[in-house]
């Protein structure tokens, strides 16, 4: 659905409203007798000085409505409300303003709302004030964590003037638990299994980022920056149309792949050691999670060789369980078996229980409209699902100075792939980018078009 009645040329991919609408009735299924919902959008924030960090959508709001504005609210109630004319749902968006639409962007408003977004109860903000609902006449009030960090921008009717609104209209003083736990569960058991639709994005996101990790296996070498694979990335992702990345890049030579997190990326020279990689594309909101860890000269030496065989050995004994049924903690304890028997064999550790030091992470996360996506997660009785997609994601992290020998310093390896959980089997969504050392060899050995680009000296 396009996102303004206004533009052109825009994708024809987005999700459909119908995706949408079915995704609210799902969720209105899950709601108590007598009970309504309240999603507010995300809030704007401040980059520098009088300028914002690109809006990202509040995913929940995303995923009932596909509106990607700011200042908005959606109400979801069990039961139709009002007589005569009856609603089910009520939804206040930002108000059309051409002079404000000159700078920042055309707003879908009232109507586009209406008409791409296949809403019948359209308000604009500055209506929720005033409008007729009581809330205190419901049984409960769903709704998520309210924040407490936003500016306000005077108008009375932005996030935060809808938010004030909103408690004292609910007599609300404090965060309900038992609300938040409510909107949680019934949010984290749609988005953990994904619909046909959904699929369809996770595969295309998790492919283009396949894509962008090849190109940079061709096009990387010692003199290259990390700043330069990071921005081959971002190409990419570009040119088959993602919106950007579903989280910050982390892309670490040597012993900058050992900080789990790193983001820097800042390294003028990569040399001959290991470029580890975990990036991934946001298409459409859907989030892709992939690493890969190569050699910047193109050939593995004996001790990362070894170091990265284990990796790709515990990654394959994790896929071997990844089916239905599963109980979700042996994904990472499968993981964990793999890898301390091998820093054992290795001599790097000699108990088990030290294999916490070199593989500090769990095994596995839950991906789709963020990249750590929601889940229910009920202790050691909750499994894997049909249609749930994970990650797969072991690794091993030697810095300097840690109590082995020198020779293993500052090699860092994780590999991690997306995988959609089938109910006898698994499919490995990422598998267009090559995880096995030998494999990974030969495509480096490949020249990129990355590789022919001039630019002038500064």
């Amino acid at each position: 659905v396009n996102q303004s009645h206004s533009q052109e040329n825009l994708p024809t991919d987005y999700l459909s409203k119908e995706f949408h609408k079915g995704r609210r009735e799902a969720f209105r299924n899950l709601m108590p007798a007598n009970s309504v919902a309240v999603i507010f959008s995300y809030p704007e924030r401040v980059f520098s000085n009088d300028m914002n960090y690109k809006f990202h959508q509040n995913p929940d709001l995303y995923y009932l409505s596909g509106y990607k504005e700011p200042d908005a609210v959606l109400l979801i109630f069990k039961e139709n409300q009002g007589t005569g004319e009856t609603y089910n749902e009520v939804f206040f968006v930002r108000e059309r303003d051409a002079k404000k639409e000159i700078w920042t962007g055309r707003r879908l408003g009232i109507e586009g709302t209406k008409s791409q977004l296949g809403f019948t109860a359209v308000y604009n903000g500055k209506d929720f004030k005033d409008f007729p609902i009581n809330f205190k006449k419901f049984d409960k009030i769903i709704y998520e964590k309210i924040p407490t960090d936003l500016n306000a921008n005077q108008s009375g009717f932005d996030l935060f003037g809808l938010l004030q609104s909103f408690k004292t209209k609910a007599g609300i003083t404090t965060n309900d638990n038992t609300s938040l736990e409510l909107f949680a569960d019934i949010t984290n058991s749609l988005r953990e299994i994904k619909t046909p639709e959904e699929m369809e994005l996770m595969r295309k996101t998790v492919k283009l980022s396949c894509i962008a990790h090849n190109e940079v296996m061709k096009a990387v070498g010692p003199d290259m920056s990390e700043n330069e694979a990071e921005g081959i990335h971002t190409y990419i992702h570009k040119r088959y149309g993602a919106e950007g990345e579903g989280y910050n890049p982390i892309v670490g030579a040597g012993a900058n792949g050992c900080i789990l997190h790193y983001e820097e990326n800042n390294s003028t020279k990569i040399d001959n050691q290991l470029l580890l990689m975990d990036v991934g594309s946001e298409y459409h909101g859907y989030s892709a999670d992939v690493t890969r860890t190569i050699p910047a000269n193109g050939k593995f030496t004996e001790e990362q060789k070894a170091i990265y065989q284990l990796v790709y050995d515990a990654q394959e004994a994790v896929f071997k369980i990844c089916k239905e049924g599963t109980p979700l903690i042996d994904l990472n304890a499968t993981a964990k078996e793999v890898l301390a028997k091998g820093l054992i064999k290795l001599g790097i550790i000699t108990d088990p229980k030290d294999v916490k030091i070199y593989y500090p992470h769990s095994c596995s996360h839950f991906l789709g409209l963020d990249v750590h996506d929601k889940l229910t997660f009920k202790g050691p009785q909750s499994a894997l699902k049909e249609n749930m997609v994970i990650t797969v994601e072991p690794g091993i992290y030697i810095p300097a100075g840690s109590k082995c020998d020198k020779k293993w310093w500052n090699i860092g390896v994780r590999i991690e792939d997306d995988i959609a959980i089938k109910k006898d089997s698994y499919e490995n969504l990422s598998a267009d980018s090559p995880r096995k050392w030998d494999e990974i060899e030969k495509l480096a050995a490949q020249k990129s078009t990355f590789n022919d680009m001039k630019f002038p000296k500064i």
